[in-house]
């Protein structure tokens, strides 16, 4: 279990869709030029083309999937729980698209196995984050909507 894309997701809701993309994607150019950023402190443009590529793109679609919905933090806006938990739902949806995808291709697998090793083992897990995401993010938008003025 990793909290890149707990992280990756929170950037979106409490940033917007712009702001969390650009965030992520600082952080994956980071990993592209040798950062050790990734899982296992690992950094490098081959780790992008890798089994797990396809997850660390995820993340990118993740911050601005869960930015869309759930819109930029606003001072005299607050966000419904049901939008939230959309927006949750739909950040980790847009992560594991291209990652079983990319890990399918890469590891030349059926479709059931790159399900069943790319997907299930993790799902417990990340309805854990994003039962966490869904208490701690609106207190969190407040303060982002605090510092940025809204």
């Amino acid at each position: 279990m990793v909290l890149q894309n707990f992280f990756a997701l929170l950037a979106g809701l409490l940033l917007g869709p712009l702001r969390g993309g650009a965030a992520v994607g600082l952080y994956l150019i980071a990993g592209a030029i040798g950062a050790p950023v990734f899982a296992g402190a690992a950094g490098g443009f081959a780790y992008l083309l890798g089994p797990t590529g396809g997850y660390l793109f995820g993340y990118f679609l993740a911050a601005l999937c869960a930015g869309l919905i759930a819109g930029r933090p606003r001072l005299d806006k607050a966000l419904s729980r049901k939008r939230l938990i959309l927006a949750v739902a739909a950040g980790f949806l847009v992560v594991y698209v291209p990652g079983v995808f990319r890990l399918k291709l890469a590891l030349d697998a059926s479709w059931a196995r790159a399900f069943g090793v790319g997907f299930l083992p993790y799902l417990i897990g990340d309805i854990l984050k994003g039962v966490i995401a869904v208490l701690i993010a609106p207190r969190l938008r407040r303060a982002v909507a605090d510092k940025t003025g809204g």
